[in-house]
């Protein structure tokens, strides 16, 4: 049969993406160019590397690995191996895939939920995110009791050391905690009964035992009066996001200092900025050692202060997309549990019940794609934000030789301007 490369456009609706990702997921079907690739090496020519100045060749040996990166010009008189298969991409984007550093659940499981019963869907969602686009992700556990936080933690430090690392699988890189050290009156959808005050017993408490599987915490700064919670946090080499928090400039800027290096979610669940008040954001944008993740899918913040934001802050140089992706992410919209509660998804987008924003069920590439179509980044910035700015991030290698090639294809249609991808590897 054809093969089926998945592409995500903006205007696909959840069951058409789930019909994608699931032809791939059971099929295990691949482009051509990835069947080539897997059984011999590749010289990839006229491609465009984000970040890299004018056409490159990408060689790729047939263990999948990036041996060589060169400049077009510097190889044009040259003729490739002949063990070697040529792609042309005819001066379209290769980029390593995305990385998502804030994602709640998928395919109808919710991340605090993981116990020994559904631990078995870990690798299906990793499967699945891997068909999405995403290289790696931090598997993001909201507010909850600390019980359930050391039960789910648990089913991962197990999954991590025991599971051998799967080629063509989203690789876990850590736990990423949102909570449960947040302000009450911006917890948003974060039940209120497990919120706790910030202290570095109570941190110690939360932890337990799986502190080395943690890579991100977002708490709100102002709830450290001492700042020795930010500071411990950070001796543990856990990255100190802020969020959910009024927290003022002042306090922000204290919590930088402190070692404090990121702001989850952009806007969302902290004081809007204000010429007079600027708040924990105004505080991040103008800190060159900070980033910001930001949900790049139009509800959560209007398009137009999006291209403030990323103008203010660099673009990738400050900020990073993340999906934010609740746990219906890859199922149809409806109503769906959440803790005790239930969320409804309407167009990718989760609501509580009362209408509390909660979340989103897009993957992480929706967000580039979207950043094209409104005609805020060009496309090598937007692909950047949702591969190289959130390595960066967490201090991750960009695309560089000795990688494993987890290569995406991006193609910009030049009548409708619409940006599709699909895996090379």
């Amino acid at each position: 049969m054809d093969a089926v490369p998945l592409q995500y456009t903006p205007e696909q609706d959840t069951p058409k993406i789930v019909a994608a990702v699931s032809l791939l997921f059971t099929e295990k079907i691949m482009t051509p160019e990835a069947q080539s690739i897997t059984t011999k090496s590749v010289e990839i020519i006229n491609s465009r590397l984000p970040g890299y100045p004018d056409l490159q060749r990408i060689w790729v040996d047939n263990q999948g690995i990036i041996r060589q990166i060169l400049p077009m010009a510097a190889v044009t008189q040259q003729e490739p191996p002949t063990d070697r298969q040529v792609l042309d991409v005819a001066g379209d984007w290769i980029s390593l895939g995305g990385v998502d550093l804030q994602i709640n659940g998928a395919l109808g499981l919710a991340f605090p939920d993981l116990n020994g019963d559904n631990a078995h869907l870990l690798p299906k969602i990793c499967k699945f995110l891997w068909n999405a686009g995403v290289d790696g992700f931090l598997p993001t556990l909201v507010t909850t009791s600390v019980e359930n936080i050391h039960r789910s933690l648990a089913v991962i430090a197990n999954y991590l050391q025991l599971s051998p690392q799967r080629e063509r699988e989203a690789k876990i890189l850590g736990v990423h905690l949102e909570g449960p050290f947040l302000n009450y009156e911006k917890r948003g959808a974060h039940p209120a009964e497990y919120l706790l005050p910030l202290s570095v017993e109570e941190v110690k408490r939360v932890l337990g035992d799986y502190g080395h599987i943690v890579k991100i915490m977002t708490l709100a700064p102002e709830l450290d009066a001492t700042g020795e919670a930010i500071a411990y946090l950070c001796s543990l080499g856990i990255t100190v996001s802020l969020g959910h928090s009024q927290g003022t400039v002042d306090e922000a800027q204290r919590a930088f200092n402190q070692g404090a290096s990121m702001v989850t979610h952009a806007f969302n669940a902290m004081p809007p900025l204000h010429h007079r008040e600027p708040g924990l954001l105004a505080a991040a944008i103008t800190d060159s050692n900070v980033m910001c993740g930001l949900i790049a899918d139009g509800q959560h913040v209007s398009p137009t202060i999006i291209d403030i934001l990323l103008r203010a802050s660099n673009y990738e140089q400050g900020i990073f997309l993340v999906s934010d992706a609740l746990a219906p992410l890859g199922l149809p919209d409806g109503l769906y549990p959440w803790d005790n509660r239930q969320i409804e998804v309407k167009n990718g987008t989760a609501r509580l019940t009362n209408g509390i924003l909660s979340g989103t069920t897009l993957p992480l590439l929706v967000g580039v794609q979207n950043l094209v179509k409104w005609g805020i980044c060009d496309v090598e910035t937007a692909i950047k934000l949702a591969t190289a700015a959130p390595r960066k991030a967490i201090h991750l290698q960009g695309i560089s030789l000795g990688q494993s090639a987890n290569l995406l294809h991006w193609h910009l249609d030049a009548d409708s301007q619409e940006l599709s991808w699909r895996r090379l590897i």
